[in-house]
C-alpha cells in the first residue's frame, strides 16, 4: 500500500462516501486512514496498519508513512480535549504473531511507535479491534507501572486461509461486542462460527454460537483489569493446573470449532503443545519488544492470550 494519494485510496473513499464525513474522506483518499465521530462522545479511528506491514516494501524505509503517526497523535489529542472516547480499528495488529517466533505483525520500529502512542493516550482509547492473524486473541496494554489500561481484541476471520507454517485453517466466523454505553468499555463478546465442512456437504450455512467470552472464562467483563487477571492465571507459579485447564477450555470451546476439519487424536482430545512450542506461543503472544520476547521476560507492555488455534 502506498504512502500517498493513489487510485486504490480514492476508490475506497468513493465507496465509503455515503457514510463518511468530508474530513474522513480526505484522509482516506490520501493515506487509507480516517477518523469519524459515530455518536456523541464516541469516535472511531481507522488506521491503515498495512503501511507498517513488512511485505509492503514501498514504506520500508519511511519513519512515518503517510504521516499517519502525527495524524494519530493529533486526532487522539483533539479527542481528549473534546472528552471523547475512541475505538481504534485496523487490519494488522501490534505485537508479535501468535504462530511465529520473534516476528512482529508490523515492523518492529513502527510497532514500538504505535505502542508508545497508545500508552500516551490510553485514557482516551476505549478499545482496539484488529484482524489479519486469523487467530481469536486478546491483549492488555499496561502502563509504565504495570497497570492495565486498554483491552485489545484480534478477531478470527471469515476467510478460511492459513499461513504456510501452520497446520490448520480456520472456519469462517464473526462476532458481536457488548459495550458500556457510559465509558464505551467492552463488556462481552458473542463469537459465532460456520462449520465449513458441514456447509459444503449440506450446501447451506448454519452459523452457530461458539462461546460468550465472559461465560467461557468466568469473567465479570472484558475491561483491562479483568483480562489481565485472566492472563496472569496462565503465568503465575501456582498455575500448575494449566494442562487440565486447557482440557477444560477445549471442552468449553466445543473442540476448537474455528479449526477446519478434525483434531488429531479423535473427538474430545486436547493435545497441549509440549515444552518449547507452548513457550513459543505464550511468549510470542505476551511481548511486543524483542529483548523481552526472546527471554519470555517478566515485564513488558502487552500480554496476549490466544484462545483459538494455539492449544491443540
Amino acid at each position: 500500500m502506498p504512502a500517498f494519494t493513489s487510485a486504490i485510496y480514492k476508490a475506497a473513499a468513493e465507496l465509503w462516501r455515503p457514510w463518511l464525513q468530508p474530513e474522513a474522506l480526505l484522509t482516506l483518499s490520501q493515506g487509507g486512514f480516517y477518523s469519524q465521530q459515530v455518536r456523541a462522545g464516541l469516535r472511531v479511528v481507522s488506521l491503515n496498519t498495512v503501511l507498517y506491514y513488512g511485505p509492503n516494501e514501498v514504506t520500508s524505509n519511511m519513519t512515518d508513512p503517510a504521516g499517519q503517526f502525527d495524524w494519530l497523535e493529533e486526532t487522539l489529542l483533539n479527542a481528549s480535549r473534546s472528552l471523547e472516547k475512541v475505538y481504534i480499528i485496523g487490519h494488522v495488529p501490534v505485537g508479535y504473531l501468535p504462530f511465529a517466533r520473534n516476528v512482529t505483525a508490523v515492523r518492529e520500529r513502527h510497532n514500538e511507535r504505535l505502542v508508545a502512542i497508545f500508552r500516551k493516550y490510553s485514557d482516551v482509547i476505549a478499545g482496539h479491534f484488529y484482524g489479519h492473524t486469523h487467530r481469536d486473541s486478546i491483549m492488555v496494554l499496561l502502563d509504565h507501572h504495570g497497570n492495565p489500561v486498554n483491552s485489545l481484541f484480534v478477531s478470527p476471520a471469515v476467510t478460511p486461509i492459513k499461513h504456510v507454517t501452520e497446520a490448520y485453517s480456520n472456519n469462517p466466523s464473526f462476532r458481536m461486542y457488548q459495550y458500556d454505553s457510559g465509558d464505551y468499555a467492552v463488556l462481552d463478546v458473542w463469537q459465532y462460527y460456520l462449520n465449513l465442512t458441514e456447509a459444503n456437504q449440506q450446501q447451506k450455512s448454519d452459523w452457530r454460537l461458539e462461546y460468550v467470552m465472559t461465560e467461557a472464562f468466568g469473567l465479570a467483563d472484558l475491561r483491562p483489569g479483568s483480562l489481565l487477571k485472566l492472563g496472569l492465571s496462565f503465568w503465575l507459579p501456582q498455575a500448575a493446573h494449566l494442562p487440565p485447564l486447557l482440557h477444560t477450555l477445549h471442552g468449553r470451546l466445543r473442540q476448537q470449532r474455528h479449526l477446519r476439519g478434525s483434531l488429531q487424536g479423535g473427538p474430545g482430545v486436547c493435545r497441549a503443545l509440549p515444552g518449547p512450542a507452548l513457550l513459543l506461543q505464550v511468549c510470542g503472544a505476551r511481548r511486543t519488544v524483542e529483548h523481552t520476547h526472546q527471554q519470555g521476560g517478566s515485564s513488558g507492555t502487552w500480554m496476549l492470550i490466544v484462545f483459538i488455534c494455539v492449544y491443540i
